[in-house]
């Protein structure tokens, strides 16, 4: 197996207040093969059910990226349609795990969101980002479309908003316009400062009642309840047209 897939870890601590932070890194900017989308999953699904667990965070290493999205180089190596369903499976159940923890989610985002990026900070139940947290969903440019993802961006930012960044895939939205639209909680200047309301919230929900977060949180994803069959559904679709004749030369 090639190395850039195997590369990169998720890692998680939880502080005496039950702040957990879940951190995911990859050399290929934070980019998420098969592995670390099955371990992401896990670790939300582990850590929402930890009774020591009072609230999450959610961030990756660096400074200006905070995810690219799939992994190129198992995307190339996709040789048929099942593999396909089984990698693009691998967004839907890290959305899934967010959306089904009992537990509220904090999204870090510090730099650049793509593709799978943007869907993972709209799985989470609270974001906020830097100045430098542009987004794009870049795959219809290699002839995918952002179908897995789409139902959780679309639920924080709408539809009209969703079309824009999905039709024009090659274009980077500042973090302010991601902000306006609902993605983004709040925009900070820079990584201490974003650090610092991370860190402020975290501790003020660590003290809240986690019987009253919980009920919020299925209030929060109420009507969602069908997506366990819906990504799944959709990541098949992503499973067949990564084969086709366009996507291998885009991603090539």
């Amino acid at each position: 197996m090639s190395d850039t897939l195997t590369a990169g870890h998720v890692t998680s601590s939880t502080d005496a207040a039950g702040i957990a932070t879940i951190t995911f890194f990859h050399p290929a900017h934070n980019s998420l093969p098969s592995a670390i989308l099955a371990e992401l999953a896990a670790t939300i699904t582990r850590l929402g059910q930890d009774a020591a667990t009072k609230v999450i965070i959610l961030q990756s290493e660096g400074e200006r990226t905070f995810c690219a999205g799939a992994s190129f180089d198992e995307l190339r190596a996709v040789a048929d349609a099942a593999q396909g369903l089984a990698f693009f499976s691998g967004f839907a159940h890290v959305i899934n795990a967010c959306r089904t923890c009992p537990k509220l989610i904090i999204g870090r985002v510090q730099g650049k969101a793509v593709g799978g990026g943007v869907g993972l900070a709209a799985a989470t139940d609270y974001c906020l980002a830097t100045t430098h947290a542009a987004v794009k969903l870049s795959e219809l440019a290699v002839g995918i479309g952002p179908f897995v993802v789409g139902p959780a961006v679309e639920r924080k930012i709408g539809p009209s908003a969703f079309g824009q960044l999905a039709i024009d895939a090659t274009q980077f939205r500042s973090a302010e316009w991601a902000a306006a639209r609902g993605l983004y909680a709040e925009v900070l200047p820079d990584l201490s400062t974003l650090d610092a309301a991370v860190q402020s919230l975290a501790q003020r929900l660590a003290t809240t009642s986690p019987e009253a977060m919980r009920e919020l949180k299925q209030i929060l994803w109420a009507g969602t309840e069908h997506w366990d069959t819906l990504l799944v559904e959709r990541a098949a679709i992503s499973g067949r047209l990564v084969l086709s004749e366009f996507t291998r030369a885009a991603i090539g």
